[in-house]
């Protein structure tokens, strides 16, 4: 049993700077989607549905600079 405490005490543990990287980076893709999905053309069915308040609106440009 003493053997076993060792080996799991002596088990580098993973770091917590790369779990948080993780979290944030999935937290932000999630977001990001949601504003994507939000701001693009509605499946049918959902045209008349409002934006939630939290999405902000996007504005297409008219003359893209070529």
């Amino acid at each position: 049993m003493h053997l076993v405490m060792q080996a799991v005490a002596a088990e580098p543990h993973f770091p917590l700077a790369f779990v948080l990287v993780y979290v944030v980076g999935f937290i932000a893709a999630v977001t990001i989607g949601s504003i994507a999905w939000y701001n693009s053309k509605r499946p049918p069915g959902w045209e008349n549905k409002e934006r939630p308040d939290i999405v902000p609106k996007v504005e297409k440009e008219e003359n893209p600079g070529i």
